[in-house]
């Protein structure tokens, strides 16, 4: 089906855009009322995650709400450790949380690799009801959680602001490591391929935890199995990939030589020195989401910079991280229409 709004496809191409395409790390959520009454309906976040109906129901809410340029699947990074069989729960302020946890080589064997046409059909019949209610509006983006983000809740069992355990590990015992991710990698690489199957015309690679690894770990647990990943799915889908790796400013050169089309930004990484450090990427970001607090005026000064320093080519308007939830909505509008309106 062609695309009526295929902005964000051709930027991510390196494709000439008549304007800047945007869309929201995060935009299918709680800023939105229309959001909290489906959440209400489905009664968990994970009830609604995993009612294809309801999941399609939110993804398309941005898009007529807001007005942004593409529909993101709503799901979460760790539908994959579940359907591997280690089952999670979603814990009211507190996030997720594991009831069990994998941290020895015994404890990796109670693990398979996931089949995502069986163990995640609700997110391929979410994507496939979104696709068809969208009919060509906008682009739909599918994601999955980086193997090492995936790997430091598996191995920590719950949200950390330093992930000793999983961290732990890397020093102690590199080789369960190094299986585990091997593992995680495979799902997430099956994962992603039946996602474009199933009809997502863009998929994003989320590093959530990046940044609290050195760059020598990152290089050794991280970026090889985005590699592997980004190369399986450009060796047989032809679909965009990013790669938005929070907090590792110090590998955008790296993940700029990946075979990945676009490389998502945080609000830490300078927009002129990423440019040079990667030359030849659609960048996407990188507005600091708290700048959406701001009064109106603010708002539209600090997206202006934002643009000039990017420039309208080759670059995705986005957040340098997810909106947060006590975002006015009104101000998350003005800041897609400041970026749509805005001519070089």
């Amino acid at each position: 089906m062609m695309l009526q709004n295929d902005l964000l496809l051709r930027a991510a191409r390196g494709e000439n855009v008549e304007r800047v395409p945007i869309w929201l790390m995060r935009q299918a959520g709680r800023i939105l009322a229309e959001y909290r009454a489906v959440r209400e309906k489905a009664g968990s976040f994970i009830k609604l995650a995993t009612t294809p109906e309801l999941a399609a129901e939110v993804t398309i809410q941005p898009v007529d709400i807001l007005g942004v340029d593409a529909a993101i699947i709503f799901s979460d990074i760790l539908v994959i450790p579940e359907a591997m069989g280690l089952p999670y729960e979603m814990a009211e302020q507190r996030g997720p949380v594991f009831p069990q946890t994998v941290r020895t080589a015994q404890d990796l064997t109670r693990l398979k690799v996931a089949d995502a046409e069986s163990d995640l059909a609700y997110v391929l019949d979410a994507i496939k009801i979104v696709k068809k209610e969208l009919n060509g509006r906008v682009p739909l983006i599918g994601f999955a959680g980086a193997p090492f983000t995936i790997f430091c809740y598996m191995t920590e069992g719950r949200g950390s602001k330093t992930f000793s355990v999983a961290k732990k590990l890397l020093y102690t015992d590199p080789a369960f490591s190094h299986a585990l991710l091997q593992k995680i990698t495979d799902s997430t690489i099956d994962y992603l391929k039946a996602q474009i199957r199933a009809g997502a015309d863009l998929v994003q690679i989320f590093d959530s935890w990046a940044g609290i690894l050195s760059p020598d770990q990152y290089r050794t647990f991280s970026l090889p199995y985005i590699k592997q990943i980004c190369d399986a799915l450009a060796a047989t889908a032809g679909v965009p990939v990013t790669v938005f790796a929070k907090g590792a400013f110090f590998a955008r050169q790296e993940i700029g030589q990946l075979n990945c089309s676009v490389v998502g930004l945080d609000w830490n990484m300078d927009a002129a020195e990423s440019r040079q450090l990667i030359p030849n990427k659609t960048l996407q970001g990188n507005l600091d989401p708290c700048v959406l607090y701001a009064d109106y005026g603010q708002i539209k000064a600090e997206v202006k910079k934002m643009l000039q320093t990017f420039g309208t080519q080759r670059y995705i308007a986005n957040l340098g991280h997810g909106v947060y939830p006590d975002t006015d909505p009104e101000k998350v509008k003005y800041f897609i229409e400041t970026v749509k309106e805005y001519t070089l």
